[in-house]
């Protein structure tokens, strides 16, 4: 399935931590903590300020970036797990 975003929203898949801890000790899903980190699926065209003018968004499919726990929207597609956020939700870049 393909989607784009509108506005100055954005797709993030987030990445998922290993499933056992240094220790060897294996961490059920429910006392794991929410991913921050995410690789950028898909960005809409950008938001719009006062007189109309497109403003685009500085990010691009494929960067990674680090974003809020509890931030955006959750949503499934084909099986997956995504977040679609506003870009001023991103919290940084990384690499």
């Amino acid at each position: 399935m393909k989607i784009k975003p509108r506005g100055d929203r954005v797709l993030v898949e987030p990445v998922k931590e290993g499933e056992v801890e240094k220790g060897g000790i294996i961490i059920p899903d429910t006392a794991k903590e929410k991913p921050q980190q995410g690789k950028v699926i898909a960005v809409g065209p950008g938001k719009r300020d006062d007189s109309g003018a497109l403003i685009a968004i500085d990010l691009k499919e494929g960067d990674t970036v680090l974003m809020p726990k509890y931030g955006g929207s959750e949503i499934k597609l084909d099986d997956k797990t995504y977040q679609i956020m506003r870009e001023d939700d991103i919290l940084a870049i990384i690499g």
